[in-house]
């Protein structure tokens, strides 16, 4: 049974941006509400997400400037931050204030700007993403994210034998798949030989295993069920699951399994009344290609285990019968924290419709979008379906 429905959606081309984030915020805005058919009158409440500008930009209450610039001062502008969930737990928010009939029509999206572009270099933008890690026990350490999800990494190829060639397969595959999206940051093709010849950032991870940092803002309008027949193309919004694991990472009793995302996964799937074995195709959170192999077995779309096997004899590319990350995921695509949650919706949104051309998943009806944040300790899975 449809919760919500999304009925517009628009992003900018993840990258490099030297535009000011309300602006940046207001391309991906514009094109939501446009694609939707609404004015910004129509809106009820903006749900919005950024994670790092107070400490990247200087740049904080964001909401009423956002709001401002895009010609919707006097809306309720609700902030979220939740490391790289950020705009996914917006979502959230969004979709269960329509259903419980707080609003009709929210616009709820996410911004972001992580490179040079915000003065910030790599080394500075490393240190911030790293203060969504523990600030007692792990900061300290020097512990930045290409280290977490190296050691949760290595826990994953401890257990089941999972390769570095096997990882290597999923950069190939992501970003494959980004060279048909012509939104992503990379749309170059790469081989396993290439990723393997890379230097090492965290062992196992070289340079290709790893997602860039980016720019880019995306929104969707969220309406209440009963109004989404007045729209045209609505996406139904069946299951939205929400949790979170224990932190540090040290405290995790099985960290190579990541439990939020199997928990979020669940309750996602017992809302909307499937099984992962009923969707046809998902975008995961893919920072580090671990990352995408531990997401793919958490969502239930591949057995314990077998993410790597699957990736490396392509059943999760387009064309094979589990395809993940047809947008070239964050791997290719980008990942503009606070832009990522909602641009996972996106993508959701326009493959259920079939507008996304040479990438489109074929005969796909249900989906799923799976978006951590932090060290694996928050995950909002959202299930989207089309409407019959």
């Amino acid at each position: 049974m449809a919760r919500a429905a999304v009925v517009g959606a628009g992003m900018t081309k993840f990258g490099v941006h030297d535009t000011p984030l309300q602006e940046l915020f207001g391309e991906a805005a514009f094109d939501a509400v446009d694609d939707a058919g609404v004015e910004m009158r129509d809106l009820d409440a903006i749900y919005f997400g950024n994670a790092m500008s107070g400490q990247a930009e200087n740049d904080t209450h964001l909401g009423p400037k956002v709001a401002s610039h895009i010609g919707a001062a006097g809306l309720p502008v609700q902030r979220f931050e939740d490391a790289c969930a950020t705009s996914a737990n917006a979502f959230k928010n969004a979709v269960q204030a329509v259903e419980g009939g707080t609003h009709d029509a929210v616009l709820v999206g996410g911004v972001e700007r992580c490179t040079p572009e915000t003065g910030k270099d790599t080394p500075e933008m490393t240190r911030i993403f790293a203060s969504a890690s523990h600030r007692q026990y792990e900061q300290p350490a020097g512990l930045t994210f290409p280290g977490v999800f190296a050691l949760l990494t290595k826990r994953h190829m401890h257990e089941y034998g999972t390769t570095e060639e096997q990882l290597a397969s999923v950069a190939v595959k992501n970003h494959s798949h980004g060279r048909l999206n012509p939104r992503a940051h990379f749309g170059k093709e790469t081989t396993v030989e290439e990723v393997l010849d890379g230097p090492v950032v965290a062992d196992p991870f070289r340079l290709m295993d790893c997602c860039p940092f980016s720019d880019g803002a995306s929104a969707v309008v969220v309406v209440s069920d009963d109004l989404a027949d007045s729209y045209d193309a609505p996406v139904d919004v069946t299951g939205i699951g929400h949790a979170t694991d224990v932190t540090p990472i040290g405290d995790k009793a099985t960290p190579h399994v990541t439990q939020a995302a199997r928990d979020a996964a669940s309750e996602a799937y017992e809302q909307a009344g499937i099984t992962a074995d009923d969707v046809d195709f998902a975008e995961v959170h893919d920072c580090f290609t671990g990352a995408e192999v531990m997401a793919s077995e958490a969502i239930g779309l591949v057995p314990d285990g077998e993410g790597g096997t699957y990736a490396a004899e392509g059943r999760t590319s387009l064309g094979g019968d589990r395809p993940i990350n047809p947008s070239g995921g964050l791997k290719a695509k980008g990942h503009p924290i606070g832009a990522t949650g909602t641009a996972q919706v996106v993508e959701l949104t326009e493959q259920l419709r079939g507008t996304v051309g040479d990438r489109q998943v074929e005969g796909a009806d249900t989906a799923a979008a799976h978006n951590l944040g932090g060290d694996a300790a928050t995950t909002v899975v959202s299930v989207m379906e089309a409407r019959s």
